[in-house]
């Protein structure tokens, strides 16, 4: 069944498998989504006039059953039926007759898919900013527990100055603040409702769009019904470049925990059971877990750019060429959420190492602290920073930074703000707000 189709003309096979593509298999993501944004059509059409009032209770009632088929996981898009639009009004006009042929009025499937969408999106980018709300709760606890642990500081990949294990875990978790703060502004951009727009040129029907927005819980609506159409693909871009940061964030510390595993390193440790082996060397415990996060969120991090590319040179107006965009984004927000829970996972069994600093390899980290010593006795900071690099190269450098590693600034060693940074993350949570 096809919603356009007329009598008497049929569409290639071949034409048909290319043009719909996977669309069925994400459609049954929009499915709940679909039904939501017709029940909410319906009441405004029956409030309006253009269905009577015991037609539209027939067939919100008939929806909300539908919609509990889905959530009870026992809806499907029949091999024949081309989307979740059609299979939607199919099964509401078999089961209420005439009244169902009716909820398309004032209505395309160009407005149908972009509703769907975006409260579809809606609800993942909330699902994706409670995951990450996890982690940064999960990271500030572990920088509180093992912020008295210090850890070697890094700069080139060379030792540079001590830091600790509170001070790194903190970090990240202040770097999904920032990331939050892009999510809570694509969530604005995704709660606008493109509903009643149509084709992309509004209707001759009296459609009242402010009360399906009102219905549909959005925060505003698009107000140009040619924007509206315009915003398909950018809306998807905009989650996408969100999601981006956070993937990059995810990123970075699985790189530095595949590195602080190497026992080069021997910072950090996992249980066996979070670890492979491998068919050869008995000895081995390697970091999958983090190495595919790498990947996978690197991966995540391309698909603005691939959404991009394909939004990048169309004119006004609705392409088909938006099909591809849930495709292309519907399973990144997965892989991204699968990504938040592994970390999670791993960071919650994580091991460290103490006293790691106690290796003489590690004494010329405690080079700024010498100069800046000498500086609180009254040398000249220059002179100070030459006093100390010469000791270094005549090999007689020493310093006891267990008595002497004072740090107290905001965002050092000894002051590591995650009270402040907690606060942060509460105002940014409250920008997901309607």
């Amino acid at each position: 069944m096809k919603l356009w189709q007329k009598e008497n003309t049929s569409v290639s096979e071949q034409i048909e498998r290319f043009t719909v593509g996977r669309d069925k298999e994400f459609d049954l993501l929009l499915a709940r989504f679909d039904v939501q944004g017709s029940m909410a059509h319906v009441q405004m059409l029956g409030e309006v006039g253009l269905m009577s009032k015991e037609q539209a209770a027939a067939a919100i009632k008939g929806l909300q059953e539908i919609l509990s088929e889905i959530e009870g996981g026992q809806f499907t898009i029949g091999d024949n039926v081309e989307d979740i639009h059609s299979q939607v009004e199919l099964l509401l006009t078999q089961r209420i007759g005439e009244a169902g042929k009716m909820i398309h009025s004032g209505r395309s499937r160009n407005d149908q898919v972009a509703v769907d969408i975006k409260l579809y999106l809606r609800a993942e980018v909330l699902a994706v900013k409670e995951e990450t709300k996890q982690l940064f709760d999960l990271l500030i606890a572990q920088s509180e527990k093992f912020r008295n642990f210090l850890l070697p500081g890094y700069t080139h990949l060379q030792i540079a100055m001590p830091s600790s294990f509170g001070l790194w875990l903190g970090a990240y978790a202040e770097g999904l603040v920032d990331d939050l703060e892009l999510l809570a502004a694509a969530y604005q951009v995704v709660n606008k409702n493109p509903l009643g727009s149509g084709a992309g040129y509004g209707s001759s029907f009296p459609l009242n769009r402010q009360r399906t927005t009102e219905l549909l819980q959005f925060r505003t609506l698009n107000w140009n019904s040619v924007y509206a159409q315009m915003s398909r693909g950018k809306t998807e871009r905009t989650v996408a470049g969100a999601m981006g940061s956070i993937a990059g964030t995810l990123s970075r510390l699985a790189m530095d925990c595949c590195l602080y595993i190497n026992q080069n390193f021997g910072f950090i440790s996992f249980p066996s059971e979070l670890t492979t082996g491998s068919s050869i060397m008995p000895h081995k415990k390697n970091p999958d877990v983090f190495e595919l996060i790498r990947a996978k969120c690197n991966r995540i991090q391309s698909t603005p750019n691939e959404l991009t590319l394909l939004i990048n040179n169309l004119p006004s107006g609705y392409h088909r060429d938006l099909q591809l965009t849930k495709e292309i984004l519907f399973p990144a927000i997965e892989e991204l959420k699968a990504c938040l829970q592994m970390t999670r996972l791993m960071l919650s069994n994580m091991s460290v190492k103490e006293h790691i600093l106690d290796d003489a390899k590690y004494k010329y980290l405690f080079s700024v602290e010498a100069v800046n010593e000498l500086v609180n006795k009254g040398i000249p900071f220059r002179e100070a920073y030459k006093q100390v690099g010469n000791d270094i190269e005549k090999g007689t450098f020493s310093f006891d930074y267990k008595k002497q590693l004072h740090h107290t600034h905001e965002g050092s060693i000894g002051n590591l703000g995650n009270e402040e940074i907690r606060k942060e993350m509460e105002k940014v949570l409250g920008k997901f707000g309607v």
